[in-house]
């Protein structure tokens, strides 16, 4: 299955002064099946070592010489002498020997000229045990995320509807008949998610979501057996809470206490970094948002959170064998939307490097405002509601746009694309005051052709 993130990779292979490059991403999110395929479709000779596979060659690493330790790979992989730009090293799972990671600032330093990338998952947690840190300066990185939303169109051949979206104008009509079917397709992405095994067995088996459950399954499994492989004994418990509290939480005001009520906050707070490193939740920081840069005023303290993929969510839910039409008047459908838009707008802000996402709360004796995300597009601040059906409240848009002076506002929900200009007479402080902005409201499926179409 095609991965956008290819693009990503071809621009790296040409870059004159080119790095080592380390592909972070959770485990099965399809890092190693992305280097194969760019190595096949750009006609290099891959040099590919699991080093989860030959521990015996941590002493190999351990003596940072880049060419002994190239001899070594030769000789294991059987294709001759790693001699030119068109040979590509691969050393995946680099985690298992984090002694490698260290021997790539030598293959930097002394042979630029050979591509070498690097995959690993949970690296903070077999860093933890060591005493040596990441070669800042001397690699590059490539954040991979579960396939979205376009890209599974693509593995589905939906050709016609991923065009559609992809040329849409806003003051073109949306056809109807493509409208029903991409919310159909949005509603199976958010049972099988864009784990790649998963959307693999959901196309084989003719969309069978038993299949998918048990993929779902066999990937929570997995993390949990790496969590016990790379994290102390004393730490796995309260990993485990967290990991199993945030898909329960999405889009709630993180509160340590309801993790787990009796243990110290620094306990939980060091659990959730953990897991936030190794990219299987993400944190939107609260921002004033009264300007840009949108960190600036970043709190810290003040965060929700969101998991890795939306078919994961629903999976450690519970909701395994649930229907199409079970899923329309599915209670926890609003949380999946706004997991949804999140995931994918990871998916879009940090492709290639790490940016956090931020959201605006205001907490008031009577009453709270709270939008779900806050954007920047075209040098603007920019809110985002997420709605699961085809209307709800915009109280909380209104009382940002109102003190912000904000003039312009983004609306996901299930229904087609629009641009309208709103009015509205507000109450502030016993007074009326009118609210003037314009609202782009588009369907969900339409998150990744966002910044286009504002």
């Amino acid at each position: 299955m095609k991965r956008f993130a290819e693009e990503n990779l071809a621009r790296w292979l040409k870059t004159p002064h080119r790095k080592p490059l380390v592909i972070r991403g959770a485990r099965q999110v399809g890092k190693s099946t992305l280097v194969r395929q760019f190595a096949e479709n750009n006609g290099l000779r891959l040099f590919e070592v699991n080093l989860e596979r030959y521990p015996t060659l941590l002493s190999v690493f351990k003596t940072n010489d880049p060419g002994r330790i190239m001899r070594e790979l030769e000789y294991l992989c059987g294709k001759g002498s790693i001699r030119t730009e068109k040979d590509l090293i691969f050393l995946d799972e680099i985690q298992a020997i984090p002694e490698a990671i260290q021997s790539l600032r030598y293959f930097f330093e002394e042979y630029p000229h050979i591509p070498l990338i690097a995959a690993g998952s949970l690296l903070e947690f077999a860093l933890a045990k060591h005493s040596f840190s990441m070669p800042v300066g001397r690699i590059q990185y490539l954040f991979l995320y579960p396939m979205s939303f376009e890209e599974v169109l693509e593995a589905m051949s939906q050709g016609d509807l991923l065009s559609l979206l992809r040329t849409y104008k806003l003051d073109d009509t949306f056809p109807g008949t493509a409208h029903a079917r991409l919310l159909e397709l949005q509603r199976k992405y958010f049972l099988t998610g864009g784990m790649p095994e998963a959307v693999q067995r959901f196309i084989e088996s003719d969309g069978d979501f038993s299949c998918v459950a048990d993929v779902h399954s066999s990937i929570t499994e997995t993390y949990k057996d790496d969590f016990a492989r790379y994290s102390s004994r004393s730490a796995l418990q309260m990993i485990h809470r967290v990991f199993e509290y945030v898909p329960l939480g999405i889009g709630e005001k993180f509160k340590y206490s309801s993790v787990s009520p009796d243990s110290p906050a620094r306990d939980v707070r060091a659990a959730l970094e953990l897991l936030v490193k190794a990219q299987l939740i993400v944190r939107a920081y609260h921002t004033d948002g009264s300007g840009l840069p949108l960190g600036a005023t970043i709190n810290k303290r003040v965060f929700k959170t969101y998991f890795l993929d939306c078919g994961l969510v629903n999976h450690m839910c519970g909701v395994t064998r649930i229907s199409l039409e079970d899923l329309q008047t599915f209670i926890n459908k609003g949380k999946i939307a706004e997991q949804f838009i999140a995931q994918h707008l990871c998916i879009m802000s940090r492709a290639t490097g790490f940016k956090s996402l931020t959201y605006w709360l205001r907490e008031g004796r009577t009453a709270n405002a709270e939008v779900d995300f806050l954007v920047q597009l075209d040098q603007s601040v920019v809110p985002v509601e997420v709605k699961a059906g085809k209307s709800g409240s915009l109280k909380s848009l209104l009382q940002f746009v109102s003190q912000k002076n904000c003039t312009r506002a983004v609306r996901f929900d299930l229904n087609p694309p629009s641009l309208q200009h709103i009015s509205h007479r507000l109450a502030q402080a016993g007074a009326a005051v009118q609210v003037e902005y314009d609202l782009l409201s588009l369907p969900l499926y339409l998150i990744e052709q966002l910044p286009r179409l504002f």
